[in-house]
């Protein structure tokens, strides 16, 4: 089977062997394709159009063939649809024929979104080698630990040998160190033949630092009008904004078609500046939605921390309408204050009654639907979610974010009480919203997962400094001198701290937490996805004292589970005994403290009534 996405841009295989050349280059007078063959360039012009298009069609290229575009005769500079760029950000690009690659998953129609179970990682991180083939390898692994899905950090060409991928410049092109666009479609292709869907995190708010050249010959791609945390944002609502809504919708429907990606998680949303009708975002899902096969299983996953609950709305049948889920940062946070007592920076708005925010986003989706965030100086944040089924929104006690943006990159287990984060585990990943791990949480990794990158000299101090800089509205970072111990995001050696320690699975702790995960995502698949696939639940939830906690779901069908926990170092009393079949229990709790509604510290129990 083959498989191509047709774009109006960039470079393409046509049947006949030659190849059309497109590119939207509005401020430029001329533009000429440069053809990369040993010492020399052979210069082809390409014909101006109405609307700053430029196009050249010719058979002087061929798959594997190195390209540039030449801009007025002086400036160089790579594709911006680029398929692939085998030398970096400031190479050439490469003629990449997609139909060339022999798929044979035709049979496979994805996974309903009840069913995911999420685990996320970077591929230059997850093994040794850091490469989509060595990550292959690992999929038994995955399959065996109960992941139902895989989501990838972004891999969009980025500058330098590493980077967490959102200073990604050439949205088209898989970055090179990380292998060639096949090797990530046998990664894919062999994800499906273990029964895994793939996600790709995507990023369409901003360009990275380095290696992005749109404004020597398209500076409508940029606008002042808004301003992100990154300088100009991208042009979406203004003058000539057209060509630009086309690029990133067709990058998304590029990796769903060309790729087969089972999905996108579009990373920062609430950056991304729309003040025209329809928003980029409910274009593009319409897009989407509306270019695959009716029974195919495609998701669109958010992170947007405005909490805008109407791109989430479902049908009367509680059917997607735009987005399935957002990754649900309220419910991470009101973790953390719980499990880690830590109540500095964001989670200052968390801090107090954590237990009753973790009950509320059990079951209604967001803690903040439209109250004041101290945090943010007083704004308001969040929209209504009640009523909203959980599968909408993404839960997790540990993601690349919430990991890799504290300082010293600390994971959960080595800054937290474990039977803590025990507790915590067995909430996340038998709750109805689908769990997500980041890489190594299951076995309980110690090594930390840093900011890393790899920017040119130049550049490279003032990226240093900005990221320590961040720190300064933590008490522990207020000083300066403080924060001059926080590793250099470009040392290599803060990028091999980070890659998982694989050995580490030899040793007994870490496989007695792999024990747990495997448990609790077996038991989540044997009875809780079941309940999800019968649709949308009524849900209430009780805080007792400072740390009990009761949650309860009833389904459509009237199949009800119920969450008993005590997320607190002393027992509670006062718990009231579900109707139905304990289908898990933490070792702490007995049968007979449960008949007299007492629970032990940092324990959970779980109910179930068919």
């Amino acid at each position: 089977m083959k498989r191509r996405h047709k774009m109006p841009f960039g470079a393409e295989c046509r049947d006949d062997g030659s190849v059309r050349f497109r590119l939207w280059a509005p401020a430029a007078d001329h533009v000429e394709l440069a053809l990369k063959a040993a010492n020399r360039s052979t210069y082809l012009p390409l014909r101006k159009h109405d609307k700053g298009w430029f196009e050249l069609v010719t058979d002087a290229a061929k798959p594997g063939t190195l390209y540039r575009y030449r801009i007025d005769e002086a400036q160089e500079v790579p594709d911006p649809a680029s398929r692939f760029q085998p030398h970096d950000v400031h190479g050439p690009s490469e003629v990449v024929n997609p139909e060339a690659f022999d798929w044979h998953d035709g049979e496979w129609k994805g996974r309903p979104w009840e069913e995911a179970a999420i685990y996320e990682l970077h591929v230059g991180a997850f093994t040794s080698s850091g490469k989509f083939s060595s990550a292959r390898m690992r999929l038994d692994y995955l399959a065996d630990l109960g992941i139902t899905a895989v989501e990838l950090m972004p891999v969009a060409d980025f500058p330098g040998r590493r980077n967490w991928g959102y200073d990604g410049v050439l949205p088209f092109a898989p970055d090179s160190t990380y292998g060639h666009p096949d090797d990530l479609k046998r990664f894919i292709q062999s994800a499906h033949d273990h029964g895994i869907m793939v996600l790709l995190d995507v990023v369409y708010n901003h360009f990275g630092p380095e290696g992005n050249y749109l404004n020597a010959y398209a500076p409508q791609f940029f606008t002042d009008r808004h301003r992100t945390p990154w300088g100009k944002a991208i042009n979406f609502d203004g003058p000539e904004s057209r060509a630009v809504r086309d690029f990133f919708i067709h990058n998304a429907l590029y990796w769903i078609t060309e790729y087969h990606f089972d999905g996108l998680r579009l990373d920062a949303v609430h950056a991304i500046m729309d003040d025209s009708t329809p928003h980029i975002l409910t274009e593009l899902a319409a897009a989407v939605r509306g270019s695959v096969e009716a029974d195919r299983y495609v998701h669109l996953i958010l992170e947007n921390e405005l909490n805008q609950a109407h791109y989430l709305k479902r049908t009367e049948q509680c059917k997607v309408q735009s987005y399935d889920a957002q990754w649900n940062d309220d419910i991470h946070h009101a973790l953390h204050v719980v499990v880690t007592g830590e109540k500095d920076g964001y989670y200052s708005d968390y801090s107090d009654r954590p237990v009753e925010r973790l009950g509320r986003c059990l079951t209604e989706g967001f803690d903040y639907q439209g109250g004041i965030s101290l945090y943010r100086n007083g704004h308001t944040r969040g929209e209504p979610s009640t009523g909203l089924p959980p599968t909408a929104f993404v839960s997790f006690l540990q993601n690349h974010d919430q990991v890799g943006n504290r300082a010293f990159g600390e994971r959960i287990t080595t800054i937290a009480n474990c039977q803590a984060v025990r507790a915590a585990v067995a909430i996340v990943l038998l709750a109805p919203s689908p769990p997500l791990l980041f890489m190594g949480e299951e076995f309980g990794v110690e090594s930390p997962f840093l900011f890393f990158c790899d920017f040119e000299p130049s550049l490279a101090p003032a990226v240093a400094a900005g990221r320590r800089n961040e720190f300064a509205r933590f008490a522990r970072f207020n000083d300066p001198g403080a924060r001059e111990g926080i590793p250099d995001p470009n040392a290599a050696t803060t990028f091999k701290a980070s890659k998982l320690d694989w050995h580490d699975l030899t040793r007994l702790r870490h496989q007695e937490w792999l024990s747990l995960y495997r448990k609790l995502l077996k038991l989540r698949s044997e009875h809780i996805v079941p309940l999800l696939q019968a649709g949308c639940p009524r849900a209430n939830y009780k805080v007792h004292g400072d740390s009990g906690l009761t949650s309860h779901w009833e389904f459509p069908d009237r199949s009800q589970i119920t969450l008993l926990a005590n997320l607190g170092a002393s027992a509670v009393s006062g718990a009231t005994l579900p109707i139905g079949e304990m289908i898990y229990a933490s070792e702490e709790v007995t049968d007979s403290a449960l008949r007299q509604g007492r629970l032990p510290a940092w324990s959970v129990a779980w109910f179930l009534e068919p």
